[in-house]
Formats: C-alpha cells, structure tokens, sequence
C-alpha cells in the first residue's frame, strides 16, 4: 500500500540520540532555584539568567541585572566519568568548585548565606 502524496511523513523515535540541548532535570532545578530564593530574600541576588546549549546548561546570579554574574553554575554531562559535571564559578570566571553531586559543588555559596544570615 502506498502512502499518498498528502499523507505526513512519519519519522522514526529518536532513539539512544543524544538530546540536542543540556538542561536542569527538575530536582537540580528546585535545589538551585531554593538557593537562590533564600540569596534573594538575604539580599545578596536579585536576578538570574539560565542557559542552555548542546554542551552545558548554565545558571548564573547577578547581584544587578547590568552586572557581570556574581557566580555561575554549569552542568557538563561530557565531563561527568572525568572531574564530575557540575562547576561552580565566580565573578572573573575562576573555578571555585568542581563535583559529581549538585550539592557539594552548592556548599560555599551555602556558608555564605549562612554567614549573611548571621551577620
């Protein structure tokens, strides 16, 4: 039986293809988004922006929106079996903090707001 010239054309599932662009599953997200509410109400944050290519997803914090980001982090999927995919990076772009899990590469922004919070 042949299709007609009007019948849609039916692609085959993508498959084990892997995605065309990286992105924050939703548990990553609330952990990132509930760290940046308390930084907000703390008064250190009052902007973000997220960003998401074929390699990396990036979420970064400005202190101002015309502002450079005051810290930025980066999941890397690629990099996951080498040095972990998660990076946490400061304000001139250095490496502050590398790690397989979300929450240990989280932890000096976590001191930090506990010291705002403090003080």
């Amino acid at each position: 039986m042949r299709a007609s010239p009007s019948a849609p054309n039916v692609l085959p599932f993508p498959g084990n293809r892997p995605p065309s662009q990286i992105g924050f599953e939703r548990q990553e997200l609330n952990r990132i988004l509930d760290l940046y509410g308390r930084m907000v109400a703390a008064g250190e944050w009052r902007d973000y922006a997220m960003d998401f290519t074929r390699d990396c997803a990036t979420f970064a914090a400005f202190r101002r929106a015309t502002e450079v980001p005051q810290m930025r982090i980066e999941k890397r999927p690629s990099l996951r079996n080498k040095q972990g995919m998660w990076a946490l990076f400061g304000e001139q772009g250095q490496v502050l903090k590398r790690g397989h899990d979300l929450a240990g590469v989280l932890a000096p922004i976590e001191r930090r707001l506990v010291k705002a919070v403090d003080t």
